[in-house]
C-alpha cells in the first residue's frame, strides 16, 4: 500500500513515498525566496510547486502511480476540529483558498494532495492539522470573560508520538493518559487523556514555557507595561511573542548546537571562540527545561496523577542535557519516553494508511459557525 505525502513549508516542499511503514524515498525541494516573491499570495505558489513535485515524481524509479494508494498533505489553517484523518473535499478546499482562517504555506498542502490525487485516481487526506481542538470545558477558562484559552499546537507530531508511546506500553491510544511534550522552535505540553488532548498550552503564541524562538507566559502586568511602551510598532511586539522570545532573548541565537558547544566548553573550562558567556547559556537552558517539567507536572493534576507515561519528542528530544535535564525532575510521575524528531512525513503516512485499512475513521470537514462550540 503506496501512500505520497507531501509537507509544504514557506521555503521548501517536502514529498515522501511510503509502502506500508518503509519510506521509500524523502525529498526536500527548496524553493528560492526570490522565485516566490514573483507570486502576490501563497495560494498562486499552487501550480508551480505541482509542477516541482511532478518532475521529481517522474524521475523516481520507485515511484509507480499504478501502486499509489493515497496522497495525504500536511493540514493548514482550518476551523477548529477534533484530530484525525480528514478526505480533503470541497468545504476544505474552499476555506484553504480563501484563507478563510489565515494564510500559511500549509495550506497548499491540502490542495497539492487534492491536485496529486486528481492526476493518480487516488484519494486525498490531511491528517491532524495545528487547529486540532480537543480540550476541555475547564481548560478553555481564563480569568477574563473576553479571552478564552486556544488550541494551537504541535497536533501531528504529537498524537502520531503518543500512540507510539502507548504501544511501547501495549495498551490502546484511547485508554492511556499521556503528557506529551514537544521541544523545537516553540514547545507544546500536552495531555492526552482517553484519545484526546484535553489541555494544552497555545505553542504558537499564548502561554505555556518559553523555547527556543517563543517567549512563552509572561507575567500579565509586566507585558500589559510593555506593550504600551511599544504600542506603536505592534510587529515588533509580535515578534517579541514569536521568533524573537525566549532563548532568542536571552542570548541572541536560536542555534542550539552551538549553544549546547558553548555549554559543554564552559564545563570543561575550554575556551570557545564566542562573545557567548558559557555559565549564562548553561542558566537559560536549565531556566527553559524547568518551565518545560513545571508544565509537565501541572498536567498531571488534569488526571488527578494517574499517569501511564511522560514523552519528549520534538527537535530539541535529541539534546542529551535538555532531556535529562527534565527527566530528572518529571521522572516521579511514571514510565519516561523520548522519541526524537518531529517526524512529520512518518506520521502522516502512518495516518493515511490507517485510514486506507480501516484502523482510522475518514472524517468530513464541513463549514463551522465560529459561535457555536467545537464540534
Amino acid at each position: 500500500m503506496m501512500v505520497l505525502v507531501i509537507n509544504p513549508g514557506s521555503t521548501s516542499t517536502k514529498l515522501a513515498l511510503y509502502a506500508g511503514t518503509s519510506e521509500l524515498f524523502n525529498v526536500r525541494i527548496t524553493h528560492d525566496t526570490a522565485e516566490l516573491a514573483r507570486f502576490p499570495n501563497i495560494l498562486d505558489q499552487l501550480d508551480f510547486r505541482k509542477q516541482l513535485v511532478l518532475a521529481v515524481l517522474d524521475s523516481r524509479a520507485e515511484f509507480h502511480a499504478e501502486s499509489l494508494s493515497a496522497v495525504i498533505g500536511r493540514g493548514g489553517l482550518l476551523h477548529p476540529l477534533p484530530g484525525g484523518v480528514y478526505r480533503v473535499n470541497a468545504a476544505m478546499k474552499r476555506d484553504l483558498r480563501t484563507a478563510r482562517y489565515g494564510a500559511h504555506a500549509s495550506n497548499l498542502g491540502a490542495l497539492l494532495a487534492d491536485l496529486l490525487a486528481g492526476e493518480y485516481g487516488v484519494e486525498a487526506f490531511i491528517a491532524d492539522p495545528v487547529v486540532v481542538d480537543e480540550m476541555s470545558a475547564l481548560a478553555r477558562y481564563t480569568g477574563l470573560r473576553e479571552i478564552s484559552r486556544k488550541s494551537i499546537f504541535h497536533a501531528l507530531n504529537q498524537k502520531a508520538t503518543a500512540k507510539k508511546a502507548a504501544a511501547r506500553l501495549g495498551l490502546p491510544y484511547g485508554e492511556c493518559n499521556l503528557i506529551v511534550a514537544h521541544l523545537g522552535g516553540g514547545t507544546s505540553v500536552a495531555i492526552h487523556q482517553g484519545g484526546r488532548v484535553t489541555d494544552v498550552n497555545n505553542a504558537l503564541d499564548g502561554d505555556g514555557p518559553f523555547s527556543v524562538e517563543r517567549a512563552g507566559q509572561l507575567p500579565a502586568g509586566d507585558w500589559l507595561r510593555y506593550i504600551l511602551a511599544h504600542s506603536e510598532n505592534p510587529q515588533y511586539l509580535q515578534k517579541r511573542l514569536t521568533g524573537r522570545g525566549g532563548i532568542v532573548s536571552h542570548l541572541g541565537s536560536n542555534d542550539m548546537k552551538l549553544i549546547e558547544q558553548i555549554i559543554t566548553a564552559h564545563l570543561e573550562d575550554r575556551q570557545f571562540s564566542t562573545n557567548l558567556d558559557g555559565a549564562k547559556c548553561l542558566e537559560v537552558v536549565q531556566a527553559m527545561c524547568y518551565q518545560v517539567a513545571k508544565e509537565i507536572c501541572s498536567l498531571a493534576a488534569v488526571v488527578n496523577g494517574r499517569i501511564h507515561a511522560v514523552v519528549l519528542t520534538g527537535g530539541l528530544a535529541s539534546d542529551v542535557r535538555i532531556v535529562r535535564e527534565i527527566r530528572d525532575r518529571v521522572s516521579f510521575l511514571g514510565p519516561f519516553f523520548v522519541f526524537p524528531g518531529e517526524n512529520e512525513m512518518e506520521a502522516l503516512a502512518i495516518a493515511a494508511q490507517g485510514a486506507l485499512e480501516g484502523r482510522e475513521i475518514i472524517r468530513e470537514y464541513s463549514d463551522y459557525d465560529a459561535g457555536t462550540p467545537n464540534p
